[in-house]
């Protein structure tokens, strides 16, 4: 009788063990499609971070080389001013001087125009100000400021998706585990939990990534 009972024990441990690594193998499986896309989407996410990166760089050095253009013009008006004020111009040529400070102070004007639309972008500032063209088009500058927020943006999101990851990995190890201990229906049942429960979080982590990407 306790023989019978004995195996009959051993039938439904057997059984048991059965179901969980067939449970395990199919959550292994579907935890591991949804690691492969969000590894997908992040390696996108990751290449636009860094394009924006590079923008940043970019525009911000075309912003400089408009600040530097406009500090030597400003150079310049303070010198030809400082040549009307000492009178060292003559007469015949003051009107010349005239039209080459208000030539000077125009291009001030622009250069200063064009600086503010490179930082904030042409979004940002009425359409009777756009001033600075891309690409022979005008109204189409994404400025520095921009740039760097989509930078942190995507950064941020990143690392959403990173973390993710490191959960997804987690329960396809934890998962497993749970096939390997074949003759502990309980412990396998602990690891099947903690499997979901990692799993659950990776994908969580990983939407909420996504939503966070711009």
């Amino acid at each position: 009788m306790n023989n019978v009972k004995k195996n009959q024990e051993m039938v439904e441990v057997s059984v048991a063990s059965e179901r969980a690594e067939a449970i395990g193998g199919v959550l292994i499986a579907v935890f591991a499609a949804l690691m492969a896309i969000s590894q997908l989407v992040n390696g996108e996410l990751e290449e636009e971070m860094m394009i924006a990166h590079n923008k940043v760089v970019n525009y911000s050095n075309w912003y400089q080389s408009k600040s530097i253009k406009e500090s030597l013009k400003e150079s310049e008006l303070d010198y030809l001013q400082t040549l009307v004020e000492t009178g060292m111009i003559p007469e015949d040529r003051r009107a010349i001087v005239a039209a080459k400070i208000e030539n000077t102070k125009a291009k001030i004007k622009k250069y200063n125009a064009e600086k503010t639309e490179l930082l904030i972008g042409s979004s940002n500032i009425p359409k009777t100000q756009w001033i600075q063209d891309l690409d022979g088009e005008i109204g189409k500058i994404i400025g520095v400021k921009e740039w760097e927020q989509l930078a942190e943006a995507y950064d941020i999101a990143t690392k959403k998706f990173d973390l993710g990851l490191l959960f997804f990995q987690v329960s396809i190890v934890l998962g497993a585990v749970c096939i390997i201990i074949y003759d502990n229906p309980f412990l396998q049942k602990l690891f099947i939990i903690l499997m979901i429960l990692f799993g659950i979080i990776g994908a969580c982590l990983s939407l909420y990534g996504y939503l966070l990407a711009p």
